[in-house]
């Protein structure tokens, strides 16, 4: 009888850990491949696990309460035929002797070979699927990969040299890349004086989560902000006279979200280098337009997500994804999938009555979008008879990228285009 283990699955885009809330399963109980076997608590989501192959749980590796790395042994699974599925290991002989501190070794982590490779870059180090997988899930690119200091044989990364690296990242004490001298060089931080009557708060995990992506997007990618105003006059009027009528039949409410979603899509397939993610010195030119929408939680914090292959979608059905998305987040029930594989991110600030921002990149995108509040303004319009001042809704697009692969003049055309797409919306459009 062969035994396999069953690795935590990746949780996500930029999520490497999750908590172990509850086996819904014990040991010697027989389990189908695709069964819920466990929850998990991740920074962003709780969700269930599906067992990865069929047989009988045999040994729980990580209890209740503990914590579990993406890619990391979670269960040993014992199947009478071991020829079932194809294996390949996972484990390299240094990281064996330090998976599990205080316990025997255990046998190699195993995957079925159905994930596609993700784009390498050229290095003369050696580092293990492991260590690639939570450098990927980090949003760590092969520059900064190739700078940590390994502790392996031959200077080779281990999994706790890597994950040593995320935590000083994540509490502060992060690395940036010096331009002149392409060496790691320590961020120092800044001491807080408290006084009495101050109060302290601590971080929750996701806010801590949130800060490090923000510190890392910033320090990853050389943000530029462009801004046109869009007069959005059109998608107004005509979302005014049929958001009653699409509430009774529909059962929901009609935003400006999925009309914003629309706009982004299209725009993307007419500029399709703004659908890329850096890797290294390699560009990943994406084949499907995944747009993100940050959404605001109740806790302050924000998620983001996603709405898989929107330029395929009629308006009809991005209103039903932005609806269905927005209300599981809200209640906590977005899964994993719910927030992973991302090209493109959407920020709505007009919610908050900001008219203009900044927003920063969400890795390993090179761009995003944020739009302000819809305000009248008086405005010079162009009539049959001549130039007339009217009174016309605008509202400001904010488009920041990543200037190491989108030029000014790429992400001026590319906000221009979504603006564009807005102010020509048919007023006579049936949803």
């Amino acid at each position: 009888m062969a035994t396999v283990e069953m690795v935590l699955p990746a949780m996500g885009e930029s999520i490497m850990e999750a908590t172990v809330l509850q086996w819904l399963k014990n040991e010697g109980d027989t389990i189908e491949e695709d069964e819920s076997i466990l929850e998990v608590a991740t920074d962003k989501v709780d969700t269930e696990v599906p067992a990865s192959y069929s047989g009988v749980l045999q040994k729980i590796l990580v209890q209740e309460g503990n914590v579990a790395q993406v890619g990391a042994p979670i269960a040993v699974i014992s199947q009478e035929n071991g020829e079932q599925v194809e294996l390949e290991s996972k484990t390299d002989p240094e990281e064996e002797k330090e998976s599990v501190a205080g316990q025997k070794e255990p046998t190699p982590v195993v995957e079925v070979k159905t994930a596609t490779p993700s784009p390498k870059t050229e290095t003369t180090r050696f580092y293990s699927p492991l260590v690639r997988n939570i450098a990927q899930q980090e949003g760590i690119l092969m520059d900064e990969l190739e700078q940590i200091e390994g502790s392996g044989k031959e200077g080779r990364v281990t999994k706790k040299d890597i994950l040593g690296y995320v935590k000083k990242k994540h509490s502060g004490e992060g690395y940036s890349t010096s331009a002149s001298s392409n060496q790691a060089i320590q961020t120092p931080v800044v001491p807080v004086n408290v006084q009495d009557g101050d109060e302290v708060i601590a971080m929750d995990r996701m806010r801590k989560m949130i800060a490090g992506r923000m510190l890392d997007s910033k320090r990853i990618s050389a943000h530029v902000t462009s801004f046109v105003e869009a007069d959005v006059t059109n998608v107004v009027l005509w979302r005014n006279k049929t958001k009653k009528e699409f509430e009774q039949r529909e059962g929901e409410k009609l935003t400006f979200t999925p009309i914003f979603v629309e706009a982004v899509a299209q725009a993307l397939k007419d500029y399709p280098m703004v659908n890329v993610s850096v890797d290294g010195d390699k560009i990943v030119k994406r084949k499907n337009i995944n747009v993100g929408m940050a959404v605001a939680l109740s806790s302050g914090n924000l998620i983001v997500p996603v709405i898989k292959n929107a330029d395929q979608l009629s308006l009809l059905g991005l209103a039903k994804h932005v609806n269905e998305l927005a209300e599981k987040a809200r209640t906590n029930q977005l899964s994993a999938d719910d927030l992973s594989n991302g090209t493109y991110t959407l920020s709505n600030i007009g919610s908050f009555g900001n008219i203009l921002g900044t927003p920063i990149i969400m890795q390993p995108q090179v761009a995003i979008l944020a739009v302000g509040a819809i305000v009248k303004k008086p405005s010079v319009i162009e009539t049959p008879a001549g130039d007339a001042i009217a009174i016309r809704h605008k509202m400001y697009l904010s488009h920041s990228y990543d200037h190491r692969v989108v030029d000014g003049a790429l992400g001026g055309l590319f906000v221009k285009r979504v603006a564009d797409y807005l102010e020509q919306f048919d007023l006579n459009r049936v949803i």
